[in-house]
């Protein structure tokens, strides 16, 4: 089996920073494309952010020039900088992996959210 696990979050007044970090772990061949993803209360999970495994990146229009994402290839790992936060970027943050593992089985993994809360 195959672990996300995301870490990062926290509270923080409107304008500031945060870094999002998800380590993923287990029976990993390979990790394809890594995203992010975010669902605030009472709406539907939204996308954020994807990277593929050879660095190309792709930002929803609300994030761009706010948000990064980036990944680790040794390490397994995806990261979210997110900066000039806004009171509507509160929400709990998903990472995913489109994973292959070492029986060669291909599927998307979820980590289990950590929340972002932005005070106005």
């Amino acid at each position: 089996q195959v672990q996300l696990v995301e870490s990062g979050g926290g509270l923080v007044q409107a304008g500031g920073a945060l870094r999002l970090s998800c380590a993923a772990s287990g029976n990993i061949f390979k990790i394809n494309n890594m995203g992010w993803y975010r669902q605030a209360p009472g709406k539907q999970r939204e996308l954020v952010a994807t990277i593929t495994s050879g660095g190309s990146t792709n930002h929803v229009d609300s994030v761009k020039g706010r948000f990064t994402i980036s990944r680790d290839n040794a390490k397994k790992s995806v990261y979210l900088q997110m900066n000039s936060l806004k009171p509507e970027d509160t929400a709990v943050y998903y990472c995913n992996a489109d994973t292959t593992t070492t029986t060669l089985t291909r599927r998307i993994y979820w980590g289990q959210g950590t929340q972002v809360t932005v005070s106005s």
